[in-house]
């Protein structure tokens, strides 16, 4: 019997010919066939698929450092060699790279893909800007997404800021959003919809002054280890940290952090990432806890006041298991 219980009726009306869709929208991005395969719900599984931005020509034409949110003259025929030395990084680790080819006159800022979004198990939350400066890169952004097959699932939108950075997975049913002058509890309440509907849980800390990103806080390694900046970590993540079983790395205040962007790193796996070169106090850090670290110059970013972490849109990871496991979502 079809849909009407009629075969009086045609197809358009659910008579003889109409068939219902057999999947949710979740097994339909988990079948990698009408979207791309993307999603996570875990900041440290094998790392399958992330987006970066070709650097745009925008970069090196800034007058205004400080306007900009830049601190110094970016060479950007050197940044985009830089880009290509990350992807192939990537690449070697088996991570399948795709690079957004931006217009040359995008916002400069458009090459830190993680601010401009954040992977959810079914898709992407487009974020919203908190600076004048970077208005209108979400656009690019969504562009990218939606020419990958990158389901969009919503536009923070409104009075609401959100910054993607300023989100991060502790569990498959937690994550954790740094609320400052980048993101705003509007924003919180924005992701809170999206995530509830994934049976989601969201908890949100309040950053201190000085911290531009939840991410540059602290960063979940995996095997129950995360990496956390001492004198920014403040009781209340502390907290929820140890509520997830995460036991903290302690990265105490030193150059390494903001010349090199030394904890702005990419978990490529449970204990085993990708940081920047010349960070060697995080280096040792984290191989004293058995942490293998895998390093890449990204000395261009950094003139930009971003790293490795910032520069990377995540769309695909497994959940926290070995290397090998079926491409998912976590």
């Amino acid at each position: 019997m079809n849909a009407t219980g009629s075969d009086r009726y045609p197809s358009t009306l659910g008579g003889r010919g109409w068939a219902g869709r057999p999947a949710t929208h979740g097994g339909d991005v988990s079948a990698g066939v009408i979207w791309l395969r993307c999603g996570q719900r875990s900041e440290t599984g094998a790392l399958r698929r992330v987006l970066l931005a070709r650097p745009p020509r925008s970069l090196g034409l800034i007058e205004d450092h400080a306007r900009a949110l830049v601190l110094d003259r970016v060479d950007v025929a050197a940044m985009r060699a830089q880009t290509d030395d990350i992807a192939a990084s990537y690449e070697r680790n088996g991570v399948t790279v795709h690079v957004a080819d931006v217009p040359e006159t995008a916002p400069p800022n458009i090459v830190f893909m993680r601010d401009l979004f954040f992977m959810t198990a079914d898709g992407a939350v487009l974020g919203r800007m908190a600076s004048a400066a970077r208005s209108g890169e979400e656009r690019h952004a969504a562009a990218a997404l939606a020419g990958l097959g990158v389901p969009i699932l919503r536009t923070v939108a409104g009075a609401a800021t959100f910054e993607g950075a300023d989100a991060l997975w502790l569990a498959p049913d937690s994550v954790v959003v740094g609320t400052g002058f980048r993101t705003n509890l509007a924003a919180v309440r924005q992701l809170r919809e999206v995530l509830r509907e994934q049976g989601v849980r969201v908890r949100m800390v309040p950053l201190p002054a000085g911290v531009q990103h939840l991410l540059g806080v602290v960063v979940p390694l995996g095997r129950g280890l995360a990496a956390v900046h001492s004198a920014a970590a403040g009781a209340g993540l502390r907290t929820i940290l140890r509520a997830h079983g995460l036991t903290p790395v302690e990265i105490p205040p030193c150059p390494d952090l903001l010349d090199a962007r030394g904890m702005n790193l990419v978990p490529l796996e449970p204990g085993r990432v990708l940081m920047p070169a010349g960070a060697p106090v995080v280096r040792d850090a984290l191989a004293a806890e058995g942490v293998h670290t895998e390093e890449v110059a990204i000395g261009e970013y950094v003139k930009a006041a971003g790293g490795i972490g910032c520069l990377t849109g995540i769309l695909c990871r497994d959940g926290e298991t070995e290397r090998g496991a079926s491409p998912g979502q976590g």
